[in-house]
């Protein structure tokens, strides 16, 4: 079993990688640096921008992807690199950041997951880290609602496909204290009207600690049911 984890560096995508790798699974990761912590012999790292259309393309286009899952086995791929901007309503958005954010959170994740099962045989897993703000519209985060809900749709449309050898799922795991979370309350509340909410949620202490969230989401990627159900939220599985 190899796993592959995008964003593995900080927050969620860190305590991930870190999970798996306690678990004896080799991660391949793929962000735009390299992680603090070193695990030889079960941790290889490739430098890159998921948002750079043409680097990723690069990527796929070579045998990096393919020579590190030979032997495999089962495939684990984690889909967690995201961003949350732009926000705001449309007038306040920069198109750029639209574009990157669309490439990241979605073209990333959809090219990665036709990259890893053609790839590689066997059993192919691919988790999407959805978020709730895809099944419900929020103010100031078209862009981000729109590409978690093109998640959740992969995800299904995946499963309707009917390869028994392929998993998909797209699960919110609720909410997180990571750098995001600072993102989000640092918004201006005329871009985010719903900032104070995720204000309060820190001040109360509501929200879930990275490393507690990544075992779950391990035990929920490596349970016998995953991909049964292709959206799912991690708090209520």
């Amino acid at each position: 079993m190899k796993a592959i984890v995008t964003g593995h560096t900080k927050g969620l995508g860190a305590a991930i990688a870190a999970e798996l790798i306690a678990r004896g699974i080799p991660v391949l990761g793929l962000a735009r640096g390299r992680a603090a912590a070193s695990a030889p012999g079960l941790l290889s790292e490739i430098e890159i921008d998921l948002a750079d259309a043409a680097a990723l393309a690069a990527l796929l286009a070579g045998g990096a992807l393919k020579d590190w899952l030979a032997g495999a086995g089962t495939t684990l791929l984690v889909n967690n690199a995201g961003v949350v901007a732009p926000v705001g309503p449309l007038a306040e958005q920069d198109p750029l950041a639209a574009l990157r954010a669309v490439t990241l959170n979605v073209g990333a994740p959809l090219a990665l997951a036709a990259a890893v099962v053609r790839a590689v045989g066997g059993e192919r897993r691919i988790l999407h880290v959805s978020s709730g703000a895809g099944r419900n519209a929020y103010p100031g985060w078209s862009v981000y609602c729109a590409t978690k809900a093109a998640l959740d749709r992969h995800a299904e449309a995946v499963l309707q496909d009917g390869d028994p050898s392929v998993r998909c799922c797209s699960l919110a795991p609720g909410v997180i204290d990571t750098a995001m979370q600072a993102e989000i309350r640092a918004t201006p509340e005329s871009r985010f009207p719903m900032k104070e909410r995720f204000v309060q949620l820190k001040a109360q202490g509501a929200l879930a600690a990275p490393e507690a969230c990544a075992r779950q989401l391990a035990d929920y990627l490596l349970a016998p049911r995953f991909g049964l159900q292709a959206v799912d939220d991690l708090r209520s599985a």
